[in-house]
């Protein structure tokens, strides 16, 4: 009777803790592993730093799903790294944005592909009609403007360092 007991209590801890792993693994929860924050750099052809980034990390579907739109505003040098698991063409959209951002869009090879310069919905106007597209394993969300003031271009490498 102990011995079964003992049994199905570890059974029932193996079953919590493969399911536990899946919604990590599918993304739906942070793993408590996780990263929170990174320092992003993007460096010219000659490896020198062009812009520091300290970024937030945004890695699980509903990080991502989210995104800045529970943010007023970034102050400069600061922005939301999302890292999803392999490359891809990815789509991101304005979803109740109440301010102007870059979107950078980074391949696994740890290059830019492409900015976008995306405006947030006017009143009235839906977000998810707003639609900015790249090759892209990590995107790079800063404050609209900071690509062109920092020289920020396709082609430029990034280092990403979590913190």
């Amino acid at each position: 009777m102990v011995l079964e007991r003992v049994w199905k209590g570890l059974l029932l801890l193996v079953v919590i803790s493969i399911v536990g792993l899946l919604f990590v693994q599918a993304g739906f929860v942070s793993a408590p592993w996780g990263e929170d924050r990174a320092e992003v750099w993007v460096l010219d052809d000659a490896g020198e730093r062009k812009a520091v980034v300290d970024a937030e990390v945004a890695d699980t579907w509903g990080e991502r799903y989210t995104g800045l739109s529970e943010h007023e505003s970034l102050a400069e040098g600061e922005g939301m790294l999302f890292v999803h698991s392999s490359e891809a063409e990815r789509t991101y959209v304005m979803r109740e944005m109440a301010f102007d951002i870059d979107i950078i869009f980074i391949d696994a090879e740890r290059e830019i592909t492409a900015i976008e310069h995306a405006r947030a919905p006017e009143p009235g106007e839906d977000g998810d009609d707003l639609e900015y597209t790249g090759q892209a394993q990590y995107v790079l969300e800063v404050p609209r403007g900071y690509a062109n003031e920092t020289g920020i271009a396709a082609g430029d490498a990034v280092e990403i360092e979590y913190q």
